[in-house]
């Protein structure tokens, strides 16, 4: 991750806060306002409560996750789904000895950082568990947030349909307490595999090794039989208590409301380890630097699936929030966006909430033009379909996610003459300094 931020520097595309900043709301203040202006990454160097530097929104831009992929702005998906198909390297790990700069700490020695009003406490947001599985030892990365309780005690909430939470459950029903780490600052290779949701037999350090051409370095942790990416600027080291449940939350989530008290899982801290001048990685759920990586992550996987089941799907986009899939395809028969809406809707159990087709001339990533198409191309009654009493997402206790909603946005098939855009020729090469006065 120093790599990355040091690469954003040196681009101009790193702001940097000298202030003394807060971590009780003021730094998630200053991060979601910064954000209203600008895509730039942001260091706070001086943090109250600890010696860590903290960087957030480095994952805000999508046209920066398009580049540390290969992409063009408007391929993220394609480009990924090469990723995805490329040979696996003949070496998935290579291990190596621990940073000869490595300190021990205790958790309060991290920044503390509290996001929303109504927050339970602390927490961290951005850190990336690593656990095995219990009967092949499948490594699996991936996202859980954790409230700081003590320096020996976080609790986490496990969604029901995530890997760890099986992991969890084979481990508990064994009686045993599940190892994990907690990885926090990691480089962008492995934070963009944690994002993506491979099969429960895959390996996510399969993809992250993709992602960087060879072998990712891995170290031995102190106190747990795990090993962890050597690169990690921050590790926690623990293990989740069999069958204790106890309070978590509130906590604001990416949706934009606060997620309630449930009795969640207890992780008991055994170690916690930095580099030498660590960065300390700060994620506000629900901001562009929470949404762009799920958006592009999810959107990939749709358009993975789609994409092997039905011809001519361009791109896929997931706006706002991932709720809306939204493909672009180039028609070759009628009713074609009907099938790739079909298809769509079986590519994603917890996000296709709405599922909408256009066609190529159509900008996926702007929902003003993706609604011009659905209000300008056809009756409106005649292309949406109402899936009704069908589960959306996997925390929903109240069902307020159930059903879904597929529309064909597309021109009606052998009439796209009539549906051309009008354009102005020369538009696009028009120089207004040479026509308005300074």
């Amino acid at each position: 991750m120093k790599d990355f931020i040091e690469k954003l520097a040196a681009d101009g595309e790193l702001l940097i806060v000298d202030e003394p900043v807060n971590p009780k709301f003021e730094l998630a203040a200053v991060t979601r306002k910064i954000q209203t202006i600008s895509e730039k990454a942001v260091l706070f160097n001086n943090v109250a409560g600890t010696r860590l530097p903290v960087v957030s929104n480095l994952y805000g831009s999508h046209d920066r996750l398009c580049r540390l992929i290969g992409a063009t702005s408007d391929a993220f998906c394609p480009a990924w789904d090469k990723v995805l198909r490329s040979a696996v390297p003949s070496q998935i790990y290579e291990h190596v000895a621990a940073p000869a700069d490595l300190m021990e700490c205790s958790l309060s020695d991290l920044p503390l950082i509290t996001y929303h009003g109504k927050d339970a406490g602390p927490y961290f947001t951005s850190a990336i568990f690593l656990a095995l599985e219990p009967d092949t030892g499948v490594p699996n990365l991936s996202f859980h947030r954790s409230m700081y309780v003590n320096d020996r005690e976080l609790r986490v909430r496990l969604g029901s349909s995530h890997d760890l939470a099986r992991y969890q459950k084979k481990a508990e029903q064994r009686g045993e307490a599940l190892e994990a780490a907690l990885l926090i600052g990691v480089p962008p290779e492995i934070f963009l595999s944690a994002g993506y949701s491979l099969p429960y037999e895959a390996n996510e350090l399969e993809l992250a090794a993709k992602l960087l051409g060879g072998p990712v370095p891995m170290r031995s942790c102190s106190r747990i039989g795990l090993s962890v990416p050597a690169a990690t600027e921050i590790v926690v080291e623990g293990r989740f208590v069999p069958n204790v449940r106890r309070p978590e939350g509130p906590f604001g989530e990416f949706l934009g409301a606060y997620v309630p008290v449930g009795d969640n899982h207890v992780f008991e801290v055994l170690a916690v380890t930095h580099r030498a001048g660590a960065y300390f990685h700060a994620l506000t759920c629900g901001t562009a630097e929470d949404l762009r990586p799920l958006e592009a992550l999810t959107a990939a996987r749709v358009y993975e699936h789609v994409s092997r089941v039905v011809k001519g799907v361009l791109d896929v986009s997931t706006r706002p929030n991932c709720m809306i899939s939204i493909l672009k395809i180039r028609q070759e028969y009628e009713g074609h966006g009907k099938h790739a809406l079909l298809a769509a809707l079986g590519s994603n159990m917890d996000y296709n909430k709405v599922c909408m087709v256009v066609d190529e001339d159509v900008d996926i990533y702007d929902l003003n033009d993706v609604m011009w198409a659905f209000l300008t191309r056809g009756p409106a009654d005649q292309r949406a379909m109402v899936l009704e009493r069908i589960p959306g997402f996997y925390r929903d206790e109240m069902k307020d996610h159930w059903g879904r909603l597929a529309i064909d946005a597309t021109m009606p098939w052998g009439r796209q003459a009539e549906f051309e855009r009008k354009a102005i020729p020369g538009e696009e090469g028009v120089d207004l300094a040479r026509y308005l006065r300074a």
